[in-house]
């Protein structure tokens, strides 16, 4: 395992690897950014610094020669025996430091994505076509990520199609979430080295209700409801409020998504285990642990990578159903809420 780590200055650049002590890069499938952490000793003589590291320059770390992170330096400290610590997010974390008010008419997500990505200088690569054309969304006072994922919610809501926002080499990318190949087996007596499991349904609903704003309107409502879940866990009901120009049809296509993403049971997996590099958040892998019941395909809601000592180890936090970010859009003057 050979690991670089590229410090750019804007002018040239600088392998620091040598210093580096520990390295933890890391990932949410919630947060719109990926974070590198670094721990280093920065001084040979305990009096000058042997690199002059600062924020607001580019670090990248490679193993094998292959780009694993890319991203700008946020934070550091360093203490009097020169230990010091860099805190780094891939570009996407602009995302979530600049707010806006806009207002969209007649638009898909990913032409909200480029527009804001275009407005506001963060470089995009692949932008996938959302398909599903938004008649208005009016934000106030929101992050420019809150809009793209409220955007891309109101699409999945009634299309089912999901898409989720990443970052490769610097750049903001848009893809769509298919049904994944499987890539990686994670199993004990393998490369397990800890797990636990747990389950709740404290989240599911049974039964869904959508209305719309116009409440005199006729026939201005929409019910899905799963008798098998009913059954098992009683009604539970989802009821969320749509614009009043929605259709009776677009409506009942709405209840019958959100019953099918609301009517599961929710579970958690966490697992310690041998490093993989591409096992990142938002990727699929297949475990086989027998003591817990962690058996099958699985998603990655988070992820750290450790590489320390010559070792590369991974913490991942599970879940069967694939939980991206959600915001559900609100009409103006309200906010907006997470799901």
């Amino acid at each position: 395992m050979e690991l670089q780590i590229v410090y750019n200055d804007g002018q040239k650049e600088t392998q620091i690897e040598q210093i580096v002590k520990s390295i933890k890069w890391s990932g949410d499938i919630k947060q719109a950014a990926r974070r590198l952490d670094l721990e280093m000793t920065n001084t040979a003589d305990g009096r000058t610094r042997l690199f002059e590291i600062q924020k607001g320059h580019e670090v990248r770390l490679l193993k094998d020669g292959k780009e694993l992170f890319r991203g700008i330096i946020f934070t550091d400290s360093i203490n009097a025996a020169g230990q010091m610590s860099v805190t780094a997010y891939d570009e996407n974390i602009y995302l979530t430091k600049n707010k806006d008010t806009k207002i969209f008419r007649d638009v898909t997500a990913g032409a909200i994505v480029k527009r804001l990505c275009n407005e506001f200088g963060i470089p995009a690569g692949q932008v996938a076509d959302t398909g599903y054309v938004i008649k208005k969304h009016i934000f106030r006072d929101k992050t420019l990520f809150d809009m793209m994922v409220t955007a891309l919610t109101t699409t999945e809501k009634q299309t089912g199609r999901r898409f989720f926002i990443t970052s490769r080499e610097g750049k903001l990318q848009l893809f769509e979430r298919k049904e994944q190949k499987v890539k990686w087996m994670l199993e004990n007596g393998a490369n397990i080295m800890d797990a636990s499991y747990s389950q709740s349904i404290e989240e599911l609903r049974s039964q869904i209700k959508v209305i719309g704003s116009d409440e005199k309107k006729k026939g201005a409502t929409a019910m899905a409801k799963d008798d098998e879940l009913v059954k098992r866990f009683g009604t539970m009901q989802h009821l969320e409020k749509v614009d009043g120009d929605m259709t009776k049809s677009q409506m009942e296509q709405r209840a019958k998504q959100l019953l099918k993403d609301l009517g599961t049971i929710h579970d958690e997996a966490r697992l310690e285990a041998i490093g993989i590099d591409g096992v990142t958040a938002g990727m699929a892998v297949y475990v086989k642990e027998s003591l817990t019941g962690i058996i099958g395909g699985y998603y990655i809601s988070t992820d750290e990578h450790t590489f320390e000592n010559g070792k590369h180890t991974m913490s991942l936090s599970l879940s069967a159903t694939d939980d991206l970010p959600e915001l559900a859009y609100e009409e103006q003057g309200k906010g907006g809420s997470k799901r």
